[in-house]
């Protein structure tokens, strides 16, 4: 059988690009050579596609020296139409044809990748890929209008309040009235990033002005969320096959015991005080309300592909923290780990995700 040729996107322009070139290198490293043959797309930090060699060695995820998309002056060239799916590359020798692609694998993470405007480009030469479509991926990166959408489908969220730097410097009484009314601790967020890129804990309301301007230093919108307090569930999804519902994992646990939250450090540089625990010690009701609160924020957003569905376990039930339509896929990061534990290995959930992409693209 002809080998599927998948086309591995990976860097991007967002605060995320070391941890995207971190997760190519685990794709790179685990997926199936005898029925995949791999195109690496790498994205600059200023938005260039270049192709870069196919060797995860250079994606180690080194907390002394992340890795990076250079850019080393070849330009990859994707289809003009939905005529083909043909890419090209060039570079000084001139232009070269790479083939056809069967399936692209975007492991972007953040804006300009998991927010839906990659998968647009996508939709518009008809090229199959892996995961959520333009909605679901608009929907989930923007956490106010996520939230939104969740809450409007009968799923407890964290309250929150939504502000614009310009909003806050217009009127920052008000604001503060809002903001106050959600209590202490309270974290402030970007509404469009991910990987605890620019969110702060906030104790003490005069640490609200920096918290703020941490942020806004990320994204032009801006949450203050409640803390709750409960325990930290994640389960990872993936899309059903033959018309079936999505399919859900056993759930893992954050356990915080050194660190104000889950941060950057914690989740990529293995920094000291969080321990990942896998499977997570749930009963069996606990964990059967868990995985319908994961199929049902899934299916509210439109997912697809694959999702991790990060929670609340509170004394009243479960809150929904968070949808991530491309969440950490290093094979240590929770949603592989999830998945190892619910019986598939890396690299066969690699093949699971990059065949339901290539097969969503033949209907």
């Amino acid at each position: 059988m002809a080998k599927l040729r998948v086309a591995l996107l990976f860097g991007g322009r967002s605060s995320e690009h070391s941890i995207s070139c971190a997760t190519a290198g685990g794709v790179l490293s685990a997926i199936d050579r005898d029925r995949f043959e791999v195109i690496p797309v790498g994205i600059t930090r200023d938005g260039a596609f270049v192709l870069e060699q196919n060797d995860p060695a250079r994606f180690g995820l080194d907390p002394d020296r992340l890795p990076e998309v250079v850019d080393n002056g070849t330009r990859v060239r994707w289809p003009e139409s939905t005529a083909s799916r043909e890419l090209s590359v060039t570079d000084a020798s001139g232009e070269r044809s790479l083939g056809d692609v069967d399936v692209v694998f975007p492991i972007l993470h953040g804006r300009f990748g998991e927010d839906g405007t990659i998968q647009g480009l996508f939709e518009l030469v008809g090229l199959p890929y892996v995961g959520n479509g333009v909605l679901a991926s608009a929907i989930a990166m923007d956490k106010h209008v996520a939230k939104t959408v969740l809450e409007g489908a009968g799923l407890a969220v964290a309250p929150w309040v939504t502000l614009t730097r310009a909003a806050w410097d217009d009127d920052r009484d008000l604001w503060e009235r809002r903001v106050h009314s959600l209590g202490l601790p309270a974290f402030v967020k970007p509404a469009r990033a991910g990987s605890s890129v620019g969110v702060t804990k906030v104790s003490d309301w005069a640490e609200l002005p920096a918290a703020l301007d941490v942020a806004f230093a990320e994204d032009r919108t801006v949450l203050v969320e409640e803390a709750i307090v409960g325990r930290e569930i994640e389960v990872a999804v993936l899309e059903g096959r033959d018309g079936t519902g999505p399919r859900v994992s056993v759930a893992g646990e954050i356990v915080v015991t050194g660190r104000e939250f889950y941060d950057f450090e914690a989740k990529y540089l293995d920094a000291d005080g969080v321990e990942l625990v896998c499977p997570a010690e749930l009963g069996d009701g606990e964990l059967f309300e868990l995985q319908r609160v994961a199929r049902r924020a899934f299916e509210a957003i439109g997912g697809e592909g694959l999702a991790r569905v990060d929670v609340f376990l509170t004394g009243e039930g479960y809150v929904v923290n968070e949808v991530n339509t491309l969440p950490g896929f290093t094979p240590i990061s929770m949603f592989p780990t999830c998945w190892l534990n619910s019986g598939l290995s890396y690299p066969e959930l690699i093949t699971e995700l990059v065949e339901v992409g290539h097969a969503r693209g033949a209907r």
